[in-house]
């Protein structure tokens, strides 16, 4: 079913999100797995057809209470058919092939169906009532993927239920079309596309000059194979595969950012910087404002003491207009003497962190996310559990 259909009919995509398989076939709504008893009691699975109205996208209310059954005559427990519903036999075919055997008339009292997910839900409930009291593992519940495409306007692979059920949609929309870039892949930078990858952005531009080892399996998300491991393959190729299963618009850009190559961060709407190289950290952040873009720069630095680790995980903000609160937030140092946040110790939960707080941060500055305090710059300390923010906007 299209998402554009779905996101503008809150019938339908209620229908979706409580796990019902419902597709518009020949412009016909059908509703599949609808558990049902037979003459002989047992429980079988037939499908609901019924007309379509739609007023440009959006459905109206269902102009026929009627619906077509594809399967044989439902009946109750006891193998008595169900007069209830049935209107009489019909011999048609669906557009996808399905023959359609009986007629469903069942009219709520004085008005019309409310809309279809009433009217789908009604006829889905008498028919398949009976059957899942002989098994109560009979559910039309099936809880489909919902496969999308890029003629749909979707960026993923498959239908967003998760900004609808919560009904964020409107929110989420606020990223949609911008093109992220993330440079540097390693810990935090993974998990920052993680986080990224499930929002409708339009690109996220990947960049990063290492391979994938076997110890950036242990601090990044998911859980790579032996398989994926094998031949030591590029990082920005590896995660652009691994998220290329879920959404279109991961690009891989296969080398470090560097004065001959930087120009590719030009109309970018947002950056994130999660790179431990001083040097090419400076530049960047010199392009950045340069070319106008907002970015966040994210660090951390954990070290052994006492006998445990303790450290700091830092996320530093830097829009048009409000550039200096990075002055001499942001770390240019490679060695340890001169940058606390250098030290090379990764663990997966602060990498998750350092890049969950980046991420909200960035979501702040498109809206999606109140934020009542501006800051730019956060800094949380492990061994305190302390979030400490400055420089307010």
């Amino acid at each position: 079913m299209s998402p554009r259909l779905t996101s503008r009919s809150p019938d339908l995509r209620r229908l979706l999100e409580e796990g019902y398989d419902v597709a518009v076939v020949g412009g016909l709504l059908v509703l599949r797995h609808v558990p049902y008893v037979a003459q002989d009691r047992s429980v079988r699975f037939g499908t609901l057809a019924s007309e379509l109205t739609l007023a440009g996208d959006v459905t109206t209310v269902p102009e026929s209470h009627v619906v077509k059954w594809c399967g044989s005559e439902p009946c109750d427990r006891e193998g008595r058919p169900l007069e209830r519903v049935i209107n009489g036999p019909v011999a048609e075919t669906l557009a996808d092939g399905t023959a359609v055997q009986w007629l469903f008339s069942s009219k709520p009292v004085g008005r019309p169906y409310a809309d279809y997910h009433e009217k789908m839900t009604t006829y889905a409930n008498a028919v398949s009532s009976p059957a899942h009291a002989l098994d109560p593992q009979a559910s039309a519940l099936t809880f489909p993927v919902t496969e999308t495409s890029q003629e749909d306007g979707s960026v993923f692979r498959y239908l967003d239920t998760a900004s609808s059920r919560a009904g964020i949609e409107a929110v989420t929309a606020r990223l949609e079309g911008q093109r992220v870039a993330i440079v540097g892949l390693g810990g935090t930078g993974s998990y920052i596309l993680d986080l990224v990858a499930k929002t409708p952005v339009g690109e996220i531009h990947l960049f990063d000059g290492d391979r994938f080892l076997q110890h950036n399996a242990f601090r990044a998300p998911g859980a790579a194979s032996l398989e994926d491991l094998q031949g030591a393959p590029r990082k920005v190729d590896h995660f652009a595969a691994v998220y290329g299963r879920m959404r279109h618009g991961v690009v891989a850009h296969d080398g470090y950012v560097d004065a001959s190559n930087v120009e590719e961060l030009r109309g970018m709407d947002f950056v994130f910087l999660s790179l431990d190289q001083g040097a090419a950290r400076r530049l960047l952040v010199e392009q950045l404002q340069e070319y106008g873009i907002a970015f966040v720069d994210v660090g951390m630095g954990v070290y052994e003491s006492g006998g445990a680790l303790a450290g700091l995980v830092r996320v530093t903000t830097s829009v048009p207009g409000q550039r200096h609160g990075h002055q001499g937030r942001i770390p240019f140092a490679d060695g340890r003497a001169d940058n606390e946040y250098a030290t090379n110790i990764q663990i997966a939960e602060l990498n998750a962190l350092n890049a969950a707080l980046a991420v909200i941060k960035w979501k702040k500055t498109c809206g999606l996310f109140a934020d009542l305090e501006g800051e730019r710059h956060s800094v949380y300390q492990i061994d305190g559990n302390v979030l400490s923010n400055e420089d307010h906007g």
